[in-house]
């Protein structure tokens, strides 16, 4: 779900918790995340991992709110993100914010880095079917339409993924090419 305020006040009315990654177009709460005194906050966490082709740290800080302008932010999350490409050594640093409803009770700093990350899981999907299909500008953008090109989108992803294709883009033009690879790529043949 895209980070919304509306969408944050909606299901907190129904109690459950949400963690919103706080992007650009959330100027006032970035501004405000930012301008926490997080060099004065200890590092409450440190990751080590390595895949597709990269090794990375990632760090994170939480810090408690009751004033950020977001439905229910009990906790600012501070997460610096260190990635070394293996094969050129380029190394990049990015800050991702996020604001959640959990108090730190609730929601240890560990735990908040695990949604962070599995929310970059989900957002890798969206950005196959963002990209590859242009999901964003596809036609039908009303009514079930949508939920029903998405229910033809992902298992078309997921079939071309398990077949050992990497990029999705090229092995959609493969298949588009002899109408039998569709087929025998589901086992239909």
């Amino acid at each position: 779900m895209p980070t919304r305020r509306e969408h944050a006040a909606c299901l907190l009315g129904r109690r459950p918790h949400c963690i919103a990654i706080v992007k650009d177009n959330h100027k006032k709460v970035r501004r405000q995340n930012e301008s926490l005194p997080w060099k004065d906050i200890p590092l409450q966490g440190r990751t080590r991992g390595t895949g597709h082709g990269r090794s990375g740290i990632r760090r994170i800080k939480v810090a408690t709110v009751n004033n950020l302008l977001f439905p229910g932010a009990c906790q600012a999350v501070q997460v610096k993100r260190r990635r070394t490409d293996r094969k050129t050594g380029r190394t990049g640093i990015a800050t991702i914010c996020a604001v959640t409803s959990p108090t730190a009770g609730q929601a240890t700093p560990a735990q908040l880095a695990q949604l962070i990350r599995d929310h970059g899981k989900i957002e890798a999907l969206h950005h196959v079917r963002d990209t590859t299909f242009t999901a964003d500008a596809s036609p039908p953008q009303t009514g079930n339409a949508p939920r029903a090109m998405a229910t033809w989108r992902n298992p078309a992803a997921g079939a071309l993924r398990l077949s050992g294709v990497r990029n999705i883009a090229a092995g959609l033009r493969r298949n588009a090419r002899d109408a039998r690879r569709p087929l025998a790529l589901l086992g239909l043949t």
